[in-house]
């Protein structure tokens, strides 16, 4: 009779340990579907942080100087006069030969960009005696310089009021 209370007492043990051990396997299971689906919310609702023009320059020759982003309304002074003319200005230090320049609220419209690299940060497009730049520059919608800057018409882009993520590259 001991024998046989042995072997159900083993019997017992066993079934116990595969119960627990299904529970414990459930309860990691539940713990991990819970963790998954409390940060679905934070991803799939999230807002942009700040709705403006995000303009990324890769590919920058140099990480010497700063990269000045000017970003125009009007066709007034655009591109030569952006120190005085543009609506919007900034300076970014160069990283690993790329920047980034954030335009945050602005409203609605059309707008043309003009990039430069400042190597000498003297707040102008360097040219040779030829009138010919000697400094990294670039504009928006793949406006290119021919003989002269390219006009405000051909560098235009719209904006609607969201995130507006842009590229411009660099000629040298």
């Amino acid at each position: 009779m001991s024998q046989s209370n042995n072997r159900k007492s083993a019997l017992t043990s066993a079934a116990m340990l595969a119960v627990i051990r299904y529970a414990v396997g459930v309860r990691y299971v539940a713990l991990g579907c819970v963790l998954a689906l409390t940060s679905v919310p934070a991803t799939v609702f999230a807002q942009p942080t700040c709705p403006g023009i995000h303009v990324n320059i890769p590919n920058i020759e140099n990480s010497t100087g700063t990269v000045a982003c000017a970003l125009f309304e009007s066709p007034a002074g655009f591109p030569a006069e952006f120190l005085h003319s543009a609506t919007h200005i900034m300076m970014m230090k160069i990283r690993d030969t790329k920047a980034r320049c954030s335009f945050l609220d602005i409203p609605p419209g059309s707008y043309a960009l003009a990039v430069i690299h400042d190597e000498n940060m003297d707040g102008k497009l360097n040219t040779n005696f030829l009138g010919v730049p000697t400094e990294g520059y670039g504009f928006s919608s793949g406006a290119e310089a021919g003989m002269s800057a390219p006009s405000f018409e051909a560098a235009s882009f719209s904006y609607g009021g969201h995130n507006l993520d842009l590229t411009i590259r660099l000629n040298y």
